[in-house]
Order: structure tokens, then C-alpha cells, then sequence
């Protein structure tokens, strides 16, 4: 699918055909589109094809003029997913007279761009450096939902005795690995952007990168500190669930000892063969009562010695 934005007095628009100093959004193109690119808007494929590859690395390339960034960009997949947060290449084509984003899906980056306040797609330059900022905040916010989503599942664990909180946090130190893996590879597009002439022709533009390099070395601490602790905090919850399972067993094997005092003085009683106060008739209430009296007095002994 591909869409084309114009910045006008109104604010962002879609409009019919590309013109000059317009943004187009290319979101999962079937080949007849990749072809339409290549040939109307003279493109080169190859860099409408690149970022539609979901193992393609962050990188740049320069080709008949124009200019490939690929970024990694964050996208939720959904709580019930393997992983629920990956990273997908997305591709920022820019030449002399429009500049083009490609993704194979429509990510959360792109969408909050959208909607961003005075939004100018003729300033080419700008328009990426909002992009790469909206970039390094969605990872930022995206971050602070695994932490409230992990403080969620070690709250359950305290007193889990199954494996599904712990998978769950196996999930999410997944996307902590992929967002390490892409923070770092997106820092070093950004540093070599900052060494190049792309955006030294005006010194806010450089004020803006740096301030999106700092972000992004701020999500890879906060990155890598959250990893540290769901790694750690996997470990120890692992052993309090073996614990907090080996406390039920001690419980239950309690609760047996006790229940086989009566079920061992009722079989003396029950076997065929003389015993004594055969003929009494209180004979019953009183094995009764010596039954309740021995499961009594167990329970005391295993309650001092935290048996049970």
C-alpha cells in the first residue's frame, strides 16, 4: 500500500499523486508497486526491497542520488504472542525532492508520526530527524511497559507455583534482547549521521540529532539494567517457586501422617480376631475418641516443629 502526506496550512494531508516536498508511505508493496516506484519515482528497488526483509540490519547506502537509512523500529505483536515486542526494519529513502519510508507493516513509529504536531515533509532533513526521535521515545515507552508488565508478573510470583508467570517473563527478556540488539545498531547509524554532511547545513539540525543519539543511549542503559533484573530476578523466582511447591508437599505429607493414625487403630480394631473390649459395648466412642486424641496430639507436634 502506499500513501502519499503533504504538509499544508491544514496540516498533514493525503493527497493523489507525489509532489515535490511530500512524504510517501509505502506499507508492504506487492511487486507491481515495488516496480511502480522503481520506474515513476525512479527509486532504485533495491531499497524498496531491503527494509521488507525482517532480518535486514540497520545500515545506510547512497544510490543514483538518493539515500537509504534502515532503522530498527519497535512493534508490539500483542500480549498472547511468543515474543510480544520485536523490531522491524524500516526503510527512509531521501532525495532531492521527496522522502519515502518503507516497512512491512504499519508500525507505531509511523503512525505517531502522523500524527505529530507541525509536521513539515518539505524539510526533508527535519522530517527524518523527527523520525529517528519519535523512534528512540517509542522504545522508550515501549520499555516502560515491560517494566510495569514484569512488576505485574513478580507480584503473581510470589506466590506462583507453576511455570506460566516465569515463561512469561522468558517472553519479555526475549524483547529485551531484540531491543538491545537494535538500539545498538541504530546508535551506530546516528553516529555516523552525526559525521556526516547529511544535516550540517543547519546547527539546530545537529542540535536535534544529538539530542536523539542521547535518547537512544538512554534506552540501551535502560535496555540493559531491565535485562540484568528479569535475568536475576528469573533466577530467584525459580527457586521460590521450587520452595513455595516444596511447602505444599510438606503440608500434604503432614496432613497424610496425620490421617493414618485413626486408619492404623481402626484396622487393629477391624481385624478377625479376639482383641480387647470386644464385648463392651463403649468400646467404639472411646477407640473414637483415642483416634481424635492421637491425630490431635500429632497435629500439636508437627505445628511446633513447622511441619505444618
Amino acid at each position: 500500500m502506499i500513501t502519499i502526506h503533504k504538509s499544508t496550512e491544514l496540516g498533514l494531508e493525503i493527497v493523489a499523486e507525489p509532489t515535490g516536498g511530500c512524504w510517501i508511505n509505502v506499507v508492504d508493496p506487492s511487486p507491481d508497486e515495488v516496480a511502480q516506484l522503481a520506474h515513476t519515482l525512479s527509486i532504485p528497488q533495491d531499497f524498496v526491497t531491503y527494509p521488507l526483509d525482517m532480518d535486514e540490519r540497520a545500515r545506510t547506502e547512497k544510490e543514483n542520488g538518493a539515500t537509504l537509512i534502515v532503522l530498527r523500529v519497535p512493534s508490539f505483536q500483542g500480549e498472547a504472542a511468543d515474543v510480544p515486542y520485536v523490531t522491524v526494519p524500516l526503510g527512509i529513502v531521501l532525495t532531492d525532492w521527496f522522502v519515502a519510508t518503507v516497512c512491512k507493516t504499519d508500525t507505531t513509529v509511523v503512525e505517531a508520526l502522523r500524527r505529530a504536531p507541525g509536521l513539515a515533509t518539505s524539510k526533508r532533513n527535519r522530517f527524518i530527524l523527527r523520525m529517528l526521535r519519535i523512534t528512540a521515545n517509542q522504545y522508550l515507552q515501549d520499555l516502560r511497559q515491560i517494566d510495569n508488565t514484569v512488576d505485574i508478573l513478580e507480584d503473581r510470583l510470589h506466590h506462583a507455583q507453576r511455570n506460566r508467570e516465569l515463561l512469561g517473563l522468558l517472553k519479555y527478556e526475549k524483547s529485551l534482547v531484540y531491543f538491545t540488539a537494535a538500539l545498538k545498531s541504530n546508535e551506530l547509524i546516528l553516529q555516523h549521521l552525526q559525521k556526516n554532511q547529511l544535516f550540517q547545513q543547519y546547527p539546530e539540525d545537529l542540535d536535534l540529532l544529538e539530542d536523539v543519539l542521547t535518547e537512544v543511549q538512554q534506552a540501551i542503559e535502560m535496555t540493559n539494567i531491565s535485562s540484568n533484573i528479569l535475568s536475576q530476578m528469573m533466577d530467584a523466582f525459580a527457586s521460590i517457586i521450587s520452595n513455595n511447591l516444596n511447602v505444599v508437599m510438606k503440608f500434604l505429607a503432614s496432613v497424610t501422617i496425620i490421617l493414618s493414625l485413626p486408619t492404623m487403630i481402626a484396622s487393629f480394631y477391624g481385624m478377625n480376631v479376639p482383641v480387647p473390649m470386644n464385648q463392651w459395648g463403649w468400646a467404639f466412642p472411646l477407640i473414637l475418641a483415642a483416634s481424635v486424641v492421637v491425630c490431635a496430639a500429632a497435629a500439636v507436634l508437627f505445628w511446633r516443629k513447622d511441619w505444618l
